[in-house]
């Protein structure tokens, strides 16, 4: 039976959710304080929490491996992903702010997840195009484990304002409104809301990225990255010995290359730090010179500070009665820095959460 869906956030989860709820057939309003804009024009202060915007944002597969049982609920999810963009690209490649390219990834202290993987492992895990790299081609003796691999890469705004078109197109409607509890939706619908009236709501999709509060398991960590003018043709990751990474995602559609980054849990921090920019540049440039310009340099357009909904346990996917039976909200949040590689997965749990509730 087709329902009135309100859906609570404008970011990649959200509107991916939305979406697959318009396909089944669904009513459905997306409400949001932000909404995807031009990159140039969102505010890096006002808007910080506004995660979506500050992602790289590229696929890098996570292996699954019993040490990691988050990896193992997450990996279904992902590789779910993949195909949504694989379409997506096949069907769109000018417009949808997705490109494909090689992954290549540098580990210098590889844990039982990557030193377990061969060709046949990876196959078994649905890992298109592994490889792993000799040691000829690592770029320095630090490196201990290399692999490559086909993935993506996705210009966050570009991408997001793609999916925001499709969704209007497609019927869905939106209201630009700042809640403070799921449960607002349902009070919202009874009044004369454009958006939300016809029947009002009848359920909510919790999409909010950091959850309202409430969740002890919530908190935040800082990502700051760099944006450079230069293009790269892999997205290219390694990790160090000390635990810290270094990274390179190209945007492509004219969006430069972001290099990365910092992991810094509880850290509120919204200015970009320079000392923290120039050892993202330094750390990066012996990983892949050739992404340097003429001049053996980085032409910086500037620096990105975000915040990551982190979740201790891994991303809240469920539905919840509320108390007193007011209403049905499904939970879809917390997912850290991997919004954009779980995003269509997530969104076929909310579908399927809806058609058990």
């Amino acid at each position: 039976m087709a329902r009135h869906i309100a859906v609570i956030g404008s970011g990649v989860t959200g509107i991916s959710s939305a979406l697959l709820l318009l396909r089944a057939g669904h009513r459905v309003t997306i409400i949001a304080k932000d909404f995807p804009a031009p990159f140039e024009t969102i505010d890096p202060i006002t808007q910080i929490n506004y995660t979506s915007p500050w992602g790289g944002a590229h696929n890098r597969w996570v292996p699954p491996h019993p040490s990691n049982p988050q990896a193992v609920f997450e990996h279904p999810l992902s590789i779910t992903t993949f195909s949504h963009m694989k379409s997506l690209f096949a069907s769109h490649p000018t417009t949808a702010g997705i490109t494909f390219l090689k992954g290549v990834e540098y580990l210098e202290a590889p844990g039982p997840e990557y030193l377990s993987l061969t060709p046949a492992t990876a196959a078994s895990l649905q890992l298109p195009g592994f490889r792993l790299l000799p040691q000829s081609e690592f770029p320095d003796q630090k490196v201990k484990w290399g692999c490559e691999y086909e993935t993506y890469c996705v210009n966050p705004m570009v991408y997001l304002s793609f999916l925001l078109r499709r969704f209007a197109h497609r019927g869905g409607r939106v209201l630009k409104h700042a809640l403070r509890s799921p449960v607002e939706v349902f009070a919202l619908s009874e009044r004369s809301t454009p958006s939300l009236k016809n029947g009002g709501v009848d359920a909510v999709v919790n999409a909010s990225g950091f959850g309202f509060g409430g969740d002890e398991n919530m908190f935040i960590t800082r990502g700051q990255t760099v944006l450079v003018a230069e293009e790269c043709d892999a997205t290219v990751t390694r990790q160090n010995a000390d635990g810290s990474w270094t990274f390179c995602v190209p945007r492509g559609f004219e969006g430069g290359t972001v290099i990365g980054g910092t992991k810094e849990v509880d850290d509120w921090g919204v200015e970009p730090r320079p000392e923290t920019r120039e050892k993202l540049l330094e750390m990066f440039k012996g990983t892949c010179p050739r992404i340097l310009n003429g001049k053996g340099e980085f032409t910086v357009m500037g620096d990105i500070v975000g915040r990551r909904p982190s979740r201790r346990g891994g991303p809240r996917i469920e539905g919840e009665v509320l108390e007193g039976g007011k209403g049905f909200v499904m939970h879809a949040y917390g997912l850290g820095g991997r919004g954009y590689e779980l995003s269509w997965g997530v969104a076929e749990r909310v579908v399927e959460g809806w058609r058990v509730f």
